[in-house]
């Protein structure tokens, strides 16, 4: 039998709860539709399904085997889509994840002027900080901050994440301004705890020498616009990336300390599962994001000398 056709009314049959509905959606008897979905089980080897006479339940492997049957479906869809005469008409749901904070910050206008542009897509958006698995969780594209080494994953650069330390003026004029790595040891710091090292910041001098500073800290949370307001409100020194620390900077409510010292930069980069056909509106999402972003987003660009700390000599 047909493998395609049986994966379909697989998904079709867990989608309506029977297999005598997804026969409808088909077109077909209940009972082809039975022998398609046996042939699947006989030549995996495996039970997908639990049938009794109320319900169909899915076993762990048939749970993992659904997902990947509808990321296959979805592929040929829009491949049969693209290939059509509606060539070029973006549809269909778009599922994203990103981190709270860069998702709060910065992605409700720019997802909102994607949905003006493609009136026949809907976006679902997840923000969370904890890794998620993009094909279990039915995830289209995922924005991650850092180096990625997944094989099984496509990645996209979107724009830089620039790491950086400051702090408000109160506290700088209570505390002093450190003019060197080791004096942040002796200062209350305010840490992302769902960082790899969240007690541990590396920064760079001019000859490209790693200087660490570590030990405990005073505040460790995991949303980083906690830290933000902490930071604001004189609590210590904060650490974290340029999306979320730039427009206080701009305003001159943070000032950056430091600035003879380079912090690590990453990468804000989309991630999509590597299949064959990449959906059109995955392609067309990633791309209004690179143009929107790109090299020097709006967080990143120079703030005037007069809202920064300086050292002097």
């Amino acid at each position: 039998m047909d493998r395609l056709t049986g994966m379909g009314l697989f998904v079709a049959a867990v989608d309506e709860g029977s297999l005598a509905a997804a026969a409808r959606r088909f077109g077909m008897s209940a009972a082809m539709t039975g022998k398609y979905v046996a042939a699947l089980e006989s030549q995996l080897g495996a039970r997908l399904l639990q049938r009794t006479t109320r319900r169909l339940t899915l076993t762990d492997i048939g749970h993992g085997y659904y997902l990947r049957c509808k990321a296959i479906l979805d592929a040929v869809d829009e491949a049969n889509r693209e290939a059509s005469a509606a060539h070029g008409t973006v549809r269909g749901v778009l599922r994203v994840a990103a981190p709270v904070a860069f998702g709060a910050l910065h992605l409700g206008e720019v997802v909102a002027r994607f949905l003006n542009a493609h009136p026949e897509v809907n976006v679902e958006v997840a923000l969370s900080d904890r890794y998620v698995d993009l094909l279990d969780a039915g995830v289209d594209v995922a924005l991650r901050i850092g180096k990625l080494t997944d094989p099984a994953l496509v990645t996209r650069r979107i724009a830089p994440c620039r790491m950086t330390l400051c702090a408000s003026p109160a506290f700088l004029e209570r505390h002093g301004t450190p003019r060197n790595p080791a004096a942040l040891r002796r200062v209350d710091r305010l840490a992302f705890s769902d960082a790899v090292s969240p007690g541990d910041w590396t920064v760079f001098d001019t000859k490209g020498r790693a200087h660490t500073i570590d030990g405990p800290c005073r505040l460790v949370s995991n949303n980083m616009q906690m830290l933000v307001s902490a930071a604001l409100a004189g609590s210590g020194i904060a650490y974290g990336p340029s999306f979320a620390f730039g427009d206080a900077l701009a305003s001159g409510a943070l000032a950056a300390i430091l600035p003879r010292y380079r912090a690590a930069d990453l990468d804000l980069q989309a991630v999509y599962p590597s299949t064959r056909h990449i959906p059109l509106r995955v392609r067309r999402f990633v791309d209004h994001l690179v143009d929107t972003f790109g090299d020097d987003p709006a967080w990143d660009r120079p703030h005037s000398a007069a809202k920064q700390t300086s050292e002097r000599s």
